[in-house]
């Protein structure tokens, strides 16, 4: 089964680098003209050689500019919110700083990002689709990520309201939800055997996800062949939440 994407437009957040630059390449691969945005114009810049992307370049704290951003993007037929961070600390010493941060990325961006490219598709009267990249810490708390696994939590919430205001309108919303994916972020977080080791043993299958599976699933989700897949949060996490 090919996904075909060809003669949509779509827009990727936090397209520079993980996740969303391997979700990039794989549309590309797909047939979509990429928008790709991120806050780093190195980034852009080097996608935009590999894959002949458009770009934008935006801080997603700012809430006018993840407005602007998604003004300037133009006519997009499917949205990618994968932009994303993460803030290591215990819940006692979590900052006010570190929480408004994370949580205007995960999720407040969403809400003015999704808000703009709606309006545009409920404009034109031809639906879309969009796929919000969460996480399994929406369900699942996990030690140190106070700040993370509030904010997925939220954006799993933001999903299912979006699905079911924007459906009447032909406008799919999913969430993909992730494990542990061995991005720079996720090496990061759980570089340390001592820590990755546990996590590891509550997957079934093993092993953590890679970049590139979290993207063939997003394309999937974004195309006809999901059609009838709409307010999913989807799991691609090797079976962690069954254990």
């Amino acid at each position: 089964m090919d996904i075909n994407l060809r003669g949509k437009r779509a827009l990727v957040t936090g397209a520079g680098k993980g996740i969303g630059r391997e979700i990039a390449a794989v549309l590309t691969e797909c047939g979509a003209q990429v928008v790709a945005l991120s806050r780093t114009q190195a980034d852009l810049d080097s996608l935009k050689a590999e894959i002949g992307c458009e770009t934008i370049l935006a801080d997603l704290t700012s809430a006018y500019d993840a407005r602007r951003a998604a003004e300037s993007a133009g006519e997009i037929d499917l949205l990618v919110n994968n932009a994303g961070i993460t803030s290591l600390q215990p819940f006692l010493e979590t900052t006010l700083e570190a929480f408004d941060e994370v949580l205007a990325i995960n999720v407040r961006a969403v809400l003015v990002i999704s808000q703009v490219i709606a309006r545009g598709m409920i404009a034109r009267g031809h639906g879309g689709a969009i796929v919000n990249v969460s996480s399994t810490a929406s369900s699942v708390a996990l030690r140190d990520h106070t700040s993370y696994c509030t904010s997925k939590g939220a954006l799993d919430q933001l999903t299912r309201v979006m699905a079911l205001e924007l459906g009447p309108h032909q406008i799919r919303v999913n969430s993909i939800n992730p494990t542990v994916t061995l991005t720079p972020m996720g090496e990061m977080a759980w570089g340390d055997p001592a820590k990755s080791g546990p996590m590891l043993a509550r997957i079934p299958l093993g092993r953590f996800a890679k970049p590139r599976q979290v993207a063939e699933a997003v394309a999937y989700l974004l195309s006809d062949q999901a059609d009838m897949i709409h307010g999913a949060i989807l799991p691609v996490d090797g079976g962690f939440l069954t254990t």
